[in-house]
């Protein structure tokens, strides 16, 4: 697996954290009890899937060595394997923050990611 992983996030929700030192989640990640993450393969089905249509998000790659046992793979979607944080993100294990914009076709314009 790679160990860079990603989260999707509306640019407001995450400037507040950058302001907080830590993220904590967004609603669904509180209701649920961790943070959702998603890996390099899996991040454009998530943002088709809970982001359509979105516009102002942010994808943030994170440094998965970097967030210690409180990070678990666990089984969700079709199966998969994705990665759960069971607590906040320390923003020092993040590596980048890129816009998350829309195309033409509606559909998430995604940089080329590590681990696809």
């Amino acid at each position: 697996m790679s160990q860079i992983i990603y989260k999707i996030v509306p640019e407001a929700l995450w400037r507040e954290a950058e302001r907080n030192g830590s993220f904590t989640g967004a609603p669904i990640d509180l209701a649920d009890g961790f943070i959702h993450f998603s890996t390099a393969v899996q991040a454009r089905e998530t943002a088709a899937k809970h982001f359509a249509g979105q516009t102002g998000l942010l994808l943030v790659a994170i440094d998965a060595a970097r967030l210690g046992e409180a990070l678990k793979y666990e089984v969700s979607r079709g199966g998969a394997l994705f990665p759960h944080l069971y607590g906040p993100l320390d923003l020092k294990a993040v590596v980048r923050v890129r816009p998350l914009p829309l195309g033409p076709d509606g559909a998430h314009q995604f940089p080329v990611l590590e681990g696809e």
